[in-house]
């Protein structure tokens, strides 16, 4: 036989009813009858399709039933309550200090902008932009918020992606027509190869694979390019590769107005890098501030309607 599914409100009551001790007492924190209390549980038990209490005139317990449905009513509504007091915490108007790191070339040519119009929509908010080469380690909870690219090493933050991005290979149309196009990565070496100097990691390194292959390890070829120009400023990087001095890989968000205006030529179309997509990264802790649901929610707009 089939049983009408318990409800959210069933578990309210059963809980308060349990608490009580007593269907009097339980009518009387509620306010109705003793007979009104009882028809609500035998409904309720109806619904169940077995008995959740053994009542005597004087006493009453959960049954087995009873005690299973109790365990999960107070796991649900201890969640219910969670979830309540997180969406009043983000519908709060957004005020206090906002800790913002990102990278060095993103962060000055877009977050940078996005935060002095962020500033006027929400003027409560007092925001500290870092921009830096690395990433930074959330563990030390320096910051309430970082801009990066690709998915963060920790598993224990959360990652939200913003935005679509790859690295492309480019060059100014002079260059080409010079030195001629590059049809393999292996041609690279052949070029001179305008490297972005950045942290720990080598320089000068491209990895490519066919598309639609990039997730079959044999099947990426690794470059090791090389060229006279190398700095640690993306936007240097860029403009050196205007002036027609080399190929350059970099951010489609840095380069795609050259692309678009033909000041820039991507190379090598039929061949991409490891994923750089957008994420705005934050502790766990920071999920439920006003401040930090109301920034990353404006990125990702800000994000959206710039593609």
């Amino acid at each position: 036989m089939a049983h009408t599914a318990i409800q959210a409100s069933d578990l309210t009551f059963f809980s308060a009813l349990c608490a009580a001790g007593s269907l009097t007492v339980a009518a009387r924190e509620m306010k109705v009858t003793t007979a009104a209390v009882s028809r609500r549980l035998a409904q309720i038990e109806t619904r169940a399709g077995v008995a959740l209490l053994t009542r005597t005139t004087r006493r009453m317990s959960p049954t087995a039933e009873g005690e299973t449905v109790l365990t999960h009513a107070r796991e649900i509504l201890a969640k219910l309550d969670d979830l309540a007091r997180a969406l009043q915490s983000r519908a709060a108007v957004p005020s206090g200090l906002l800790r913002v790191n990102a990278t060095l070339g993103f962060g000055r040519s877009h977050i940078g902008p996005m935060i002095a119009r962020f500033v006027k929509l929400y003027p409560r908010v007092d925001v500290q932009l870092q921009l830096s080469v690395d990433p930074p380690a959330l563990s030390d909870d320096a910051y309430d918020v970082c801009i990066r690219f690709g998915p963060p090493p920790e598993a224990r933050v959360i990652a939200r992606r913003m935005a679509d991005n790859r690295r492309l290979l480019c060059a100014a149309p002079a260059y080409l027509a010079r030195h001629g196009e590059p049809r393999t990565p292996q041609a690279l070496m052949q070029h001179n190869f305008i490297s972005i100097r950045q942290g720990e990691d080598a320089y000068g390194i491209v990895k490519l694979s066919k598309v639609g292959d990039k997730r079959a390890p044999d099947k990426i070829v690794t470059v090791k390019a090389r060229g006279n120009l190398t700095t640690n400023d993306g936007e240097v990087a860029v403009n050196w590769t205007l002036a027609g001095l080399g190929i350059l890989q970099r951010a489609q968000w840095d380069v795609r107005k050259y692309l678009e205006s033909g000041r820039l030529k991507e190379i090598l179309c039929d061949y991409e890098t490891p994923d750089a997509s957008i994420y705005a990264v934050y502790p766990p802790q920071h999920a439920t501030a006003a401040r930090v649901g109301a920034f990353v929610d404006f990125v990702e707009k800000s994000l959206h309607d710039a593609a």
